[in-house]
């Protein structure tokens, strides 16, 4: 059965907005997530290790959300903060607890 075309997004902005979000932001916000948990907890090598089997998942996750929103920008708007915020995270976790 065809999908509903109401549903659907018409615009290519945002539509080509969702898919670079998911793709490279979702990447970006797993390997960000990875490091900043590796430079939190106190199991730092661990951390690294089981981040090659973990980072993927959660990029899928993150690959499907931003086609859950009707406005591609909003997606975006959102994954850009949170690259910001994980980055505030790693810097500070650099600075007070580097890795060995």
């Amino acid at each position: 059965m065809p999908a509903n075309p109401k549903y659907l997004s018409t615009s290519a902005w945002h539509k080509a907005a969702k898919i670079f979000s998911g793709i490279i932001g979702g990447y970006m916000i797993s390997a960000m997530l990875h490091m900043a948990l590796s430079l939190w907890v106190p199991f730092q090598k661990n951390m690294l290790i089981t981040a090659v089997y973990t980072l993927f998942v959660v990029w899928c996750v993150l690959l499907i959300v931003p086609f859950l929103f009707k406005n591609g920008w909003k997606v975006l708007g959102v994954y850009i903060l949170a690259i910001l915020l994980l980055a505030v995270a790693i810097h500070y976790g650099n600075l007070y607890q580097p890795l060995n």
